[in-house]
């Protein structure tokens, strides 16, 4: 007799308001076995999450754990039976330390007893060498790293004894080499005969620790089965109903002058030196290299975050000191940041007042802002980049990562930009929004805007860019041209070999 599995979903619906997240899904997780869960966003995913953690209950269905139908299921009840989650965005208490985060979420809640603050640390310290985190658990959690952070979050469902462990996008923010550690451990919980549910849009770490897959699209199920019997073309296609060349649409388009000459830029503080490097109008250069090789360090230089301290920036062939964000506004230089929760949007805020931020003096007079231009420029930017959003004034915390993205790089092409600097533009998101700002990219590259793309995805970098500068220890260790361009020979550059 076959065993039973660990978490089976049968025929699971959600509505909210007469739109239906979910349609009659069926899924199930076995013991000891990694299932993938994708789907563009919109897709069902977090609803279906939320129904096995007991934030939402389903409509019609039913969720059945280690043999039992669950009735009463709700957070509480969810975390007793073994089901841990950890989020794409952490939940830690930011003005709390590593071991305090890491107790609330592990110790039974005891009236008038005493903390233990030595076993506290113990615990902290056992459970983050057991994932391989090299992080202080006296250290304030509000002063650490979105990778710590989600080191710590990982740590806190170890620690649990979970026997289900859901990963929201584990990886989004993780280094390589915080990536292995991470697989190590879901190796082991592997071994120990725990369940993983696994949501990553990051399609090539499945085939690295997946043993199952299900797609969803529009709330349904399009396809469930072993993920070595579908390659990741296939994949795409039952997740966005479209082939993997449409991921990429990248266009001819016409290379001009320079835009942006970088003669022998160094920044010490930032740890770049020597570069040399050339943007053209309607050429996208991509920077590849490693986490920490200084490619967002570059950029920040180019932005006036931090400011050059040797070298020559050129502008359309004249020499420029770019030492502050506003001049470089004023110079045609945007800079979309890789976190975009943190630096690229203002999540409390609405679309429009996030797309009209920086360009607040053009939509003003005598210091009083003209709310229906503003409406106006939100509007067209909606329309133009094809922003899922119920209106101009929902606030972007409410609308889906990909989304965010598009507001992020909507309020720097309101500046009308020459130079526009995209840094991990695609992190997070679904596919089909990554073919979206991929579309976006090669339509401004088409009407002659210079774009500069840091991207650690390789498949981004070889699909989107003319050339590829590969960085390595702060300077450019080559540059190839798209016809040169392979992952073998920019992985050669970014670990210091000769390419081939």
């Amino acid at each position: 007799m076959p065993e039973l599995p660990l978490l089976s979903l049968v025929d699971i619906s959600k509505s909210f308001g007469g739109v239906h997240a979910l349609r009659n899904v069926s899924l199930d997780v076995r013991r000891g076995e990694v299932h993938s869960l994708v789907g563009e966003n919109g897709a069902g995913k977090s609803t279906l999450i939320k129904i096995v953690t007991g934030a939402h209950a389903p409509d019609c269905g039913e969720v059945v754990f280690d043999g039992q139908g669950i009735v009463h299921h709700d957070p509480v009840a969810a975390r007793r039976r073994g089901i841990a989650v950890i989020y794409q965005q952490p939940a830690l208490f930011p003005d709390l330390t590593v071991a305090e985060n890491i107790a609330l979420g592990l110790e039974a809640f005891q009236p008038l007893a005493r903390v233990d603050w030595k076993r506290r640390r113990e615990m902290a310290v056992e459970l983050l060498q057991r994932i391989g985190a090299n992080i202080r658990p006296d250290a304030v959690v509000g002063d650490l790293t979105m990778p710590e952070q989600q080191l710590v979050e990982i740590a806190k469902a170890i620690g649990a004894n979970a026997r289900l462990v859901i990963m929201d996008e584990p990886t989004a923010s993780l280094s390589e080499r915080e990536t292995e550690r991470l697989f190590a451990v879901i190796r082991a919980l592997r071994q120990a005969d725990v369940g993983v549910i696994y949501i990553s849009h990051r399609l090539e770490e499945l085939y690295q620790i997946a043993d199952r897959v299900t797609v969803l699209r529009d709330g349904a199920v399009v396809f469930t089965g072993e993920l070595k019997d579908v390659d990741r073309a296939k994949l795409i296609r039952y997740m966005v109903g479209r082939e993997l060349s449409a991921v990429f649409p990248k266009q001819v388009a016409a290379i001009a002058e320079p835009v942006i000459e970088l003669r022998d830029v160094g920044c010490r503080s930032a740890g770049i030196r020597n570069i040399d490097l050339c943007i053209r109008a309607g050429e996208i250069v991509a920077l590849a290299g490693l986490v920490g090789a200084g490619r967002t360090e570059l950029a920040r230089v180019l932005f006036g975050v931090t400011l050059a301290d040797a070298g020559q920036i050129c502008l359309h062939g004249k020499q420029v000191r770019i030492d502050s964000p506003i001049r470089a506004v004023e110079l045609g230089v945007a800079y979309v940041p890789e976190d975009r929760r943190r630096h690229g949007v203002i999540l409390e805020l609405p679309v429009a007042a996030n797309v009209s931020l920086a360009i607040l003096r053009q939509l003003s007079n005598y210091c009083r802002l003209h709310f229906r231009r503003e409406r106006r420029l939100a509007e067209e930017m909606i329309q133009r980049l094809f922003v899922k959003t119920p209106s101009p004034g929902t606030p972007v915390g409410h609308l889906s990562g990909g989304n965010q993205q598009k507001v992020a790089v909507a309020r720097w092409l309101a500046t009308k930009p020459k130079l526009l600097i995209l840094d991990e533009p695609t992190q997070g998101i679904d596919v089909g929004a990554k073919a979206e700002i991929h579309r976006l990219m090669s339509e401004l590259a088409g009407r002659g805007m210079a774009i500069l793309l840091i991207s650690s995805e390789l498949p981004e970098v070889l699909g989107m860019a003319d050339r590829i500068a590969v960085m390595r220890e702060g300077r450019i260790a080559g540059v190839l041209s798209r016809a040169e361009a392979t992952q073998e020979n920019i992985l050669s550059l970014a670990l210091g070999h000769v390419a081939a």
